[in-house]
C-alpha cells in the first residue's frame, strides 16, 4: 500500500494541498474533485515528480505506470514504436497487440501517431501505461476525449490490466467511478475525504 500523509503544497503562498492524507491499496481508487484544485499536483507528488512542502509518501514503489492528462506520444513514430520505446526490455509484441485490441485500436499498431484521431491517441497512451509492469498505476483523466463506446471499452481495459495492482484514477465524472467500482475519494479545499 502507498500512503500519503500530511501532504501540504502551496504555490505563491496559496495552499493547494493542506495536510492531505490518502491510502492507495491494491484495487481501484478514484480521486474526484473540482478542476484546478490540486489533483494533478497530488499525482506529481505521489509519483515523485514534485516534492511536498510538508508530509511524506510511504511505500512508493520503484516502478510506477503513469498516464498524464497529455498523451505524451512521439507523433512521428508508430504506435508500436511508442510502446517499444516506453517499455524497453519489458516490451512483448503479442501482449502489446492484445492490449491495443482490447482498446479497439489493434489496427493502429503500425500507424504513425500523427495520423490518429484524438481518441485513438488517448487509447494508445493508455495502452502504454497499462502495459508497463509496475505495482502502481496512476491515470490522470484517462477517458478524456473518448466517445461513449470507446469510453466503456477503456474502462474495461483498466479493470482488466489494473487487476492485482494499486490503481489511482483521477476523474471528474461520477459515472466513471460507478463503472470502475472500487472506492472513491474527493479532494476539496486541499483535503481528501471519502472512503479511506
Amino acid at each position: 500500500m502507498v500512503k500519503l500523509t500530511g501532504i501540504t503544497k502551496a504555490y505563491d503562498g496559496k495552499k493547494i494541498l493542506d495536510n492531505a492524507d490518502l491510502d492507495i491499496p491494491d484495487g481501484i481508487t478514484c480521486l474526484m474533485g473540482p478542476s484546478g484544485r490540486g489533483k494533478t499536483t497530488l499525482l506529481r507528488i505521489l509519483t515523485g515528480l514534485e516534492m511536498p512542502d510538508e508530509g511524506q509518501v510511504e511505500g512508493r514503489p520503484d516502478r510506477i505506470a503513469v498516464l498524464f492528462q497529455e498523451d505524451r506520444l512521439v507523433e512521428t513514430l508508430t504506435v508500436g514504436m511508442n510502446l517499444r520505446a516506453a517499455l524497453g526490455r519489458d516490451h512483448d509484441p503479442a501482449a502489446a497487440l492484445e492490449c491495443l485490441q482490447a482498446l479497439e485500436i489493434g489496427d493502429c499498431l503500425q500507424k504513425q501517431v500523427l495520423s490518429l484521431s484524438g481518441g485513438m491517441k488517448r487509447r494508445a497512451a493508455l495502452a502504454r501505461a497499462l502495459l508497463y509492469p509496475a505495482p502502481l498505476l496512476v491515470l490522470d483523466e484517462p477517458f478524456q476525449g473518448l466517445d461513449e463506446n470507446t469510453h466503456l471499452t477503456a474502462i474495461k481495459a483498466v479493470q482488466r490490466y489494473g487487476a492485482g495492482r494499486a490503481v489511482l484514477i483521477v476523474t471528474h465524472d461520477p459515472h466513471d467511478t460507478e463503472l470502475l467500482g472500487g472506492r472513491t475519494v474527493t479532494l476539496c479545499e486541499g483535503k481528501i475525504s471519502g472512503h479511506q
